[in-house]
């Protein structure tokens, strides 16, 4: 496995090869992330070329955020990617990916980049399509492979690939979970033991919310607002937690393949979970 730092080495690197599988991520990898590239792997086959990329991309992330804490473990991470079966990991810094200040960005549609994620977080649909959009034609792959734990991310950017009429299959790994049912996340190990067993709850409350609407509750506004009062009861700060339709993410309606999404601080720790049903 090579570990390259610059586009024009890794351009080198690639030459000749056109079967490609690409899988982006900021690093501080999981077995979700490690699930990608085995998904990344199988697609292309023996002779293809799986290349993951790290970069924590500054695009994405608010002032108040945590751009500047966000946990880099390269060497860590290399290792792991060789496991997985990954050929090249593309690490580059800031200066080489971002040489200038980026002026041209790629804008999504304020219908599906501005609500839930989008609305708490503005700006992060745009830092996103941008840097995968770049690192896109960077890589060229033939096959990108995102995690459904990202739900509405997943959506942006299959919309992206589709529009753009990119010649890229987008791939979506299922959801990786502990064995108590937590989402695996980057971001989980900021979370203590403590709270690590009470970030159950975030799953439990949306798996509940999908199963009122199952036995036949259609009062979607109070579900939804005591799903919320749940999780503030328990210490919790929620942005939000719904039942939407999978396609669109609109709100749910009867007979549409549904997914409930939820987002909520606890402690100091933002987590995300969704669940299909």
């Amino acid at each position: 496995m090579k570990v390259i730092h610059t586009i024009a080495e890794l351009r080198a690197a690639m030459a000749g090869q056109l079967l490609r599988g690409f899988v982006p991520t900021m690093g501080n990898l999981h077995e979700g992330h490690l699930s990608l590239v085995r998904l990344a792997r199988e697609a292309v086959g023996a002779q293809g070329l799986v290349v993951a990329s790290i970069f924590v991309n500054r695009l994405q992330f608010a002032p108040h955020e945590d751009f500047d804490r966000y946990p880099r473990t390269l060497a860590r991470d290399c290792e792991l990617l060789q496991g997985a079966g990954c050929d090249i990991v593309f690490a580059p810094d800031e200066r080489e990916l971002y040489p200038e200040q980026q002026g041209y960005k790629v804008q999504p549609p304020t219908e599906l980049a501005d609500i839930l994620e989008g609305h708490f977080r503005p700006g992060f649909f745009t830092g996103v399509c941008t840097v995968v959009a770049k690192l896109f034609n960077i890589v060229q792959p033939s096959v990108a492979v995102f995690g459904k734990k990202d739900y509405q991310q997943l959506m942006v950017l299959r919309r992206m690939v589709a529009q753009m009429a990119l010649p890229i299959t987008l791939l979506a790994g299922e959801t990786t979970r502990s064995a108590q049912g937590l989402a695996l996340s980057s971001r989980n190990g900021y979370l203590s033991d403590a709270e690590r067993e009470q970030a159950l709850l975030l799953s439990a409350t949306l798996r509940r919310l999908i199963a009122r609407w199952q036995a036949g509750e259609r009062d979607l506004a109070a579900m939804e607002a005591e799903a919320m009062q749940t999780l503030r009861d328990a210490g919790w700060q929620p942005d939000y937690l719904v039942l939407r339709r999978q396609h669109d993410l609109g709100p749910a309606v009867d007979g549409e393949p549904l997914v409930a999404l939820g987002a909520a601080k606890l402690g100091n720790t933002r987590l995300i979970d969704n669940l299909e049903a």
